[in-house]
C-alpha cells in the first residue's frame, strides 16, 4: 500500500491537483485495501491506474480479479465502511466490468 501512496502522491503534485491530495490518498488505500482482501485470489494483485478526464476531473481506478460486486455497507460493524469513506469524500464512484474481475473507480473534480 505504501507504494501506491507514494505513486499517487507523484501523480497529483506532477498534475498540481495538491488540494484533494488528502481525499485521493485516503481513496486509494480504501479501494487498494478491498482489491487485497477481497478481489485478489492468492497469487494476484491488483492494478491501479490514475487519469485526467476530458471534463477535467481526476479518475482513480482499481482493477482486480475478484468476484462479487462492492457496495456500501451500513456503519456498524468493524469492517466494510471503506466504499462508505469513498462516497463520502469522493465527487464520483461506481463499479465497473472487467473479465475477470471488477473495476472499482472514483473521481475528483478539480
Amino acid at each position: 500500500m505504501p507504494a501506491a501512496r507514494q505513486f499517487v502522491r507523484e501523480a497529483v503534485a506532477d498534475w498540481a491537483l495538491g488540494d484533494r491530495l488528502d481525499d485521493v490518498l485516503l481513496c486509494v488505500s480504501e479501494l487498494a485495501t478491498n482489491a487485497l482482501v477481497h478481489g485478489a485470489p492468492p497469487g494476484r494483485g491488483y492494478l491501479l491506474s490514475l487519469s485526467l478526464l476530458a471534463d477535467g476531473a481526476f479518475r482513480v481506478e482499481v482493477h482486480d480479479s475478484g468476484d462479487g460486486r462492492p457496495s456500501v455497507r451500513e456503519p456498524y460493524g468493524e469492517t466494510g465502511r471503506g466504499l462508505m469513506l469513498v462516497a463520502a469524500v469522493a465527487d464520483k464512484w461506481g463499479v465497473g466490468e472487467r473479465h475477470p474481475g471488477k473495476i472499482v473507480w472514483c473521481e475528483f473534480v478539480v
